[in-house]
């Protein structure tokens, strides 16, 4: 059983990781913004953590990364200003790299998206712009830190049930994917070593998750 901490535990694709992760034995402690949220993500099994990461300084997510083996990043500012998605999707997420290092967490999963990087060629008086660049400057970090990391590069999220299936590897170009298979990913991922240090990019397909995943090994 491993201890795994999720950051923005209230998001769609966490409430779904929360309940696969807790039905497999872990422990999970999920970290969100609202207090109003926390019914639903108690009801996935997780101790619900009200947590500001926005606002949060590194030491103070150290305290709560503490006792965690692994960190899975799946919080978002949600579109708007561009100021607040610099301040959640880049310097929230590098100081809670920064944080799992200080706390021992090794393990860090990050949730980005299919194209992410200093080229993902969004012109900047895209509204897109100021999320791809964030993301490209949390996932450089990441790249760059001691952590045993991996990137998740779903394609469009949908709502759909999830399949269980996915297509990745070399040569695919962006498609959809349902956020449960995205949770379903993260999950898997977290148990396979062969993954540490891999960019993901997938989108739904016909090969189930786990033969897909350990033909990347």
């Amino acid at each position: 059983m491993s201890r795994i901490a999720i950051i923005g535990g209230h998001g769609k694709v966490a409430l779904h990781l929360a309940r696969r992760l807790t039905a497999s034995g872990h422990q999970v402690s999920s970290l969100f913004r609202n207090p109003e949220h926390t019914s639903d993500v108690e009801q996935t099994g997780a101790d619900a953590v009200v947590a500001d990461v926005e606002n949060l300084s590194t030491e103070q997510l150290t305290e709560l990364l503490n006792g965690a083996d692994a960190v899975v990043w799946t919080a978002g500012a949600g579109g708007g200003s561009a100021e607040r998605t610099y301040a959640v999707d880049r310097d929230a997420a590098i100081r809670s790299m920064d944080a799992a290092e200080a706390a021992g967490a090794r393990r860090y999963v990050m949730v980005s998206y299919f194209g992410a990087g200093k080229n993902h060629g969004v012109p900047e008086d895209d509204s897109f712009y100021s999320y791809a660049e964030a993301k490209a400057d949390a996932d450089e970090h990441l790249k760059a830190s001691n952590l045993e990391w991996t990137i998740l590069g779903p394609s469009a999220l949908t709502m759909d049930p999830g399949t269980g299936r996915i297509e990745t590897g070399p040569g695919i170009t962006g498609g959809q994917v349902s956020r449960e298979d995205v949770a379903q990913v993260a999950a898997e991922v977290l148990d396979r070593p062969a993954t540490i240090g891999r960019t993901i990019e997938f989108n739904n397909g016909p090969t189930p998750v786990a033969e897909a995943l350990d033909s990347l090994a």
